[in-house]
């Protein structure tokens, strides 16, 4: 359920400035994605689970206050995170 650290490194690699640029927003944000896909294919079976119902609404929270953050920093770098991660406004 947890994102692997080899597909934490390819976001880091593909959204990142450098390898080791983990605190860009830009990375935050794909990495939460990653991660709100990945509860979201859990509670679909486990419908149940609330637990992990609230750490995906806080996850969900956390983006949208960093692609908040990023729209009022660099539009443009915000319409390239949406259009490639595929996330509606």
């Amino acid at each position: 359920m947890a994102v692997t650290k080899e597909r934490k490194a390819e976001l880091v690699r593909e959204f990142g400035k450098s390898e080791k640029d983990t605190g860009a927003t830009e990375v935050q944000i794909a990495i939460l994605t990653e991660e709100i896909n990945d509860l979201t294919e859990h509670l679909k079976v486990h419908i149940h689970d609330y637990h992990s119902k609230r750490g995906l609404l806080m996850k969900v929270g956390k983006r949208r206050s960093l692609l908040d953050y990023l729209k009022r920093t660099n539009i443009q770098s915000y319409r390239e995170v949406i259009e490639k991660l595929n996330i509606r406004k």
